[in-house]
């Protein structure tokens, strides 16, 4: 369809008015998404709907509205939204309808990504598996089978039809503002030639021929067709330009951390970059940012996708796993869009001025009239601060930031200054009040796995098989077991030395030798593939090899990602003079474990007299499940479970599955930084911590998990750990901390036009988590105290106000102290003071 009858077609489909409450248009034009006919500057954030219980979802979007958004955007997931072809299922924490109507209560826009390919390193990228078993089928691809016959085209169908039904689209009175079909395929495209091409331009279609009577977006796809938008993903999009010149300028995905891997260190990224990168990008003339993710939360189950993804999904999100928010990320965050919402007026109105400052500084100026404008000045270098002159003022300019002047005249918020609170430690877990149960004492059951094939659910095949065709991912394992016979040499009643060779797509594996142990192999995220090579000893006659091989999350990214393998490829045994290729002899097979089959995490088997009960819980075995039962820490908030002593396994409570855990994997020792410079370009890579550590040993507990009383954990150990040294924690208070100078701007949210605001007082601000109240202050100094949170220092200046600290703050919920010499007196005349203050948060 030509361009021009396609958007005509669009736009009267947008003015339509249902029913159901009022009825909001949206359009778009080179600006900006334009709302009930007014052009808008959004601030998004990515919260996926199934990373976390819907008990908890008005909670995010409270806070997600209070740091300063307009928009949740959110991936569907079709693999658990139909795990079997033609059977639906939209319950619990994948009740999308339920919800998006959450989201409208909350008083924010939704940006529904349909896809319905997400990625978002969840397992298999969102597809369903039945869908990679239908014959002649090809992803993503101008493949008939996953295009018309039922497949891509009817799932979006169902779930715009959902969406409609309910009446959710903005034309209906509904939150929905923006839809997305596909996800991040112009990344792959070349893989696919013409046929990716063809399948572009047919997804574009087929959206826009749904009639969501919202606008479609394509992220990171160059050759968008005219009738959706195309829009920007990656760390920076300042330098983004839309494929038409009818398209505003969006950013879909702003990485604000990265995601976790076992093996690997904890990724984050500074907020001072964080906040330069979103500036820059309305600086330059974007209209809608989102943060990926503004919350993150937890794979749940076996949701993570692959390979080796963690648990955790905590991704540095200004809310973190828990649901706590984290400071000064979400604070600074805040404090940006509140900066930036002030020149919402101006940045509609014009394309901006740009204006040369000095080497890497410059200045992009937007007037509404010739005396009427918002500017922000930028020092792009990474290395030097800068004194710059604009409209005849001096600005000072620290390296890579971003100052915004909503009136060419007043710095109201600069990306590098970090004005609000932070709390110390980097979990939710860490240097807070914390109540921990110890399960020490508690009585353990255990079952242990028979080694090798243990049920009437095996099978034969004279070679190796791939793993993901042979399990449909409907368990992590599967048991490849042979015999050798080793003939009897009379001379010497030795047993026989081998060099046994293991070749693995991924993503691990536990090899055994007539039952026993020999050896495991795995691989990483970045390549799951991996060689075991061990000498094994086999004895006269006849020999059996087991070998368990381990999924740890399936491919999600990549060009034909779908039908990337896994399993064990080649086994090899070789002597000093010959080696004999087993890949081809008969293997027997069995998906599965046999705890699995039997149902040991479930409820209903907690009293079964297949667990084993004594007096000393055995430890350090492979291929063992325990369980016992224990009583949650009080509170009403989330709960955490410490699985530090455990080596490899998955994990379940009250028989709903938390995840994968693999506390032994520890990550390199090296590469990590506590002071990462924030000041040059991010990538995934650059700042780490947790060197030499696991990736994870916190697993998130639901508050609405658990009952009163006694709950039932189990645990299944794939290499071996101590479950008496489990525990299970709750947070109920929060160490926080701020420092503000008197040169500092003044709180964004006291600027109003007209106003004398450089005449204004800047304020040191202290904020608890709902509930919470600040119930102590243990350090207060105004002078020229030195240090960082949690380990301030008093100044060779130093004025104790404590006693002013403490009246003004405890008791209460929150509080705000202005930086004034009126309040505090002057301890040191000629010198620039600032306030530091530590306190307490507590229930």
């Amino acid at each position: 369809m030509e361009r021009k009858n396609m958007l005509l077609i669009t736009v009267l489909s947008m003015v339509l008015v249902f029913e159901r409450g009022a009825s909001t248009t949206v359009t778009y034009d080179h600006k900006a998404l334009v709302i009930d006919g007014e052009r808008r500057i959004l601030q998004s954030g990515s919260v996926h709907y199934p990373r976390t219980t819907p008990e908890i979802w008005p909670e995010i979007f409270r806070k997600a509205k209070e740091g300063g958004l307009d928009v949740i955007e959110s991936y569907v997931f079709w693999n658990y939204h139909e795990p079997v072809k033609g059977e639906y299922y939209f319950k619990g924490r994948f009740d999308l309808v339920r919800f998006v109507k959450t989201v409208q209560e909350a008083g924010l826009y939704v940006h529904l990504r349909i896809g319905p390919y997400a990625c978002a390193e969840w397992n298999y990228g969102g597809f369903p598996m039945w869908l990679h078993f239908i014959p002649g089928i090809q992803f993503r691809t101008s493949n008939e089978l996953f295009k018309e016959s039922n497949e891509m085209k009817l799932f979006l169908a169902k779930i715009v039809n959902l969406m409609k039904d309910e009446k959710l689209f903005a034309t209906q009175g509904g939150p929905i503002i923006l839809a997305q079909v596909e996800n991040e395929y112009g990344n792959v495209e070349w893989a696919y030639g013409v046929s990716g091409k063809l399948y572009v331009k047919w997804a574009a279609e087929t959206a826009v021929n749904l009639n969501t009577t919202v606008p479609w977006v394509m992220c990171a796809q160059e050759d968008a067709p005219d009738s959706v938008i195309n829009t920007c993903n990656g760390f920076y999009c300042d330098r983004f330009t839309p494929n038409s010149p009818s398209k505003p300028k969006m950013w879909t995905e702003n990485y604000v951390g990265w995601f976790l891997a076992f093996g690997y260190p904890v990724p984050y990224r500074p907020v001072e970059d964080l906040a330069f990168a979103v500036a820059r990008f309305f600086e330059t003339g974007g209209t809608f940012q989102n943060y990926y993710m503004y919350f993150g939360g937890t794979n749940f189950g076996r949701t993570a996708g692959g390979p080796l993804v963690a648990t955790s999904y905590d991704y540095d999100a200004p809310i973190d796993e828990y649901g706590f928010i984290s400071q000064p990320k979400w604070g600074h965050l805040r404090d940006l869009h509140k900066a930036i919402k002030h020149c919402e007026e101006f940045l509609v109105s014009a394309d901006p001025t740009h204006l040369s400052l000095g080497p890497k500084l410059e200045a992009h100026v937007y007037y509404k009239t010739s005396n009427d404008c918002a500017a922000f000045l930028a020092n792009y270098g990474n290395n030097s601060d800068a004194n710059v002159t604009f409209n005849g003022k001096s600005y000072f300019l620290p390296a890579w930031s971003v100052s915004i002047l909503p009136d060419c005249k007043n710095v109201i918020f600069n990306t590098a200054k970090v004005v609000s609170q932070k709390t110390t430690g980097s979990t939710a877990f860490k240097h807070s009040t914390v109540a921990v149960n110890s399960l020490e004492s508690d009585p353990w059951g255990w079952y242990k796995e028979k080694v090798g094939i243990g049920n009437n659910h095996s099978f034969a095949a004279h070679r190796l098989l791939e793993q993901i065709n042979t399990t449909k991912d409907t368990s992590d394992f599967l048991w490849y077991t042979t015999r050798i016979n080793v003939e009897e040499n009379i001379q010497k009643r030795k047993p026989k030395e081998l060099l046994l060779i293991i070749g693995s797509l991924g993503h691990a594996a536990l090899v055994f030798v007539n039952k026993k142990p020999v050896g495991f192999g795995y691989g990483n995220h970045d390549d799951a593939s991996f060689t075991l090579s061990k000498k094994i000893h086999l004895k006269q006659g006849n020999n059996t090899v087991d070998i368990l091989s381990m999924m740890v999350g399936l491919q999600n990214y990549g060009p034909w990602f779908d039908i990337s393998g896994a399993g064990v490829f080649s086994v090899i045994f070789s002597d000093l003079k010959n080696s004999k290729n087993f890949s081809s002899t008969e293997w027997i097979y069995q998906v599965g474990l046999e705890g699995e089959h039997l149902g040991l995490d479930k409820v209903s088997l907690e009293n079964s007299s297949m667990w084993i009960q004594g007096d000393s819980v055995p430890a350090d075995q492979s291929l063992i499940w325990y369980k016992t039962s224990f009583s949650p820490p009080e509170g009403r908030g989330p709960v955490s479970l410490n699985l530090s002593s455990m080596g490899k396994g998955q994990a379940w409570v009250n028989g709903k599955h938390v995840g994968r855990y693999w506390s032994s994997y520890r990550s390199p020792s090296t590469g990590c930084s506590d002071n990462c410079d924030y000041r040059g370009t991010y990538d995934s890579w650059k700042c780490l911590k947790k060197c030499g550590q696991p990736a994870q040993v916190l697993y998130h507990i639901p508050r609405s998990w658990l009952k009163p009383g006694k709950n039932l954990l189990v645990l299944h150990e794939e290499l071996g750990g101590d479950p008496s040294k489990i525990s299970f924690s709750t947070r109920s208070g929060q160490k926080m901390c701020a420092h503000v100078s008197e040169s500092d701007p003044p709180p964004v949210d006291t600027w109003t036009p007209n106003k004398d605001f450089a005449s204004q007082e800047p304020s040191l601000r202290l904020n608890c988590e709902q509930g919470w109240t600040i119930t102590a202050v243990s350090f207060a100094s105004f002078g020229t105290p030195t240090g960082d949170c949690g380990a301030f220092i008093k100044g060779s200046c130093h004025l104790d106000v404590l006693s002013i600290v403490h009246q003004e703050c405890v008791g209460k919920s929150g509080c705000s102290i202005p930086i004034t010499m009126a309040k505090f007196g002057d301890p040191c005349p000629g010198v620039r003071k600032s306030l530091a203050v530590e306190a307490f948060c507590s229930v």
